[in-house]
């Protein structure tokens, strides 16, 4: 069975189920150490336990999707053995990370990937990054195609 692809929609607050609400509510309790456990925050807000862990995963306040740092870049590679793997270890290695890899068919020796990655855990600034992959013999060009850091 193919693993189902993850989708997010922005919805007014006003329409979540009041299960919903409640869920965010005990999550913000816990983030902020207002509460010792779980248990607290879901007698606080009124929630059951069993309803807030079905959603706790499943339902974010938006400015917790904002802090994310997003960056999509665009590569024209050289068709080599081993040529992605190399370039995805150097963005592991920097601490990003990679949400989305896409890459052509190689024609005439070239294919172009484009990878979206979170910049929130990285260590190494951008340019660092992006000079490194460009020093990369493979490595045709690079690109930021866009950029939510």
């Amino acid at each position: 069975m193919a693993e189902k692809e993850e989708q997010f929609y922005l919805v007014r607050s006003d329409v979540l189920p009041e299960s919903m609400k409640k869920t965010l509510q005990a999550k913000e309790l816990l983030e902020r150490n207002k509460v010792a456990s779980v248990f607290d925050a879901v007698q606080q807000v009124d929630l059951s336990r069993s309803v807030f862990y079905k959603y706790r995963d499943a339902v974010f306040p938006f400015r917790a999707m904002v802090k994310q740092r997003m960056i999509t870049l665009f590569f024209h590679l050289e068709d080599r053995t081993g040529t992605l793997s190399e370039l995805l270890a150097i963005v592991a290695r920097s601490g990003g990370n990679i949400l989305t890899i896409h890459q052509t068919i190689p024609l005439q020796g070239r294919a172009n990937v484009t990878i979206s990655l979170n910049t929130a855990g990285m260590h190494t600034d951008i340019q660092s990054l992006l000079d490194e992959l460009r020093a990369l013999a493979y490595v045709d060009k690079v690109e930021i195609l866009s950029s939510e850091a």
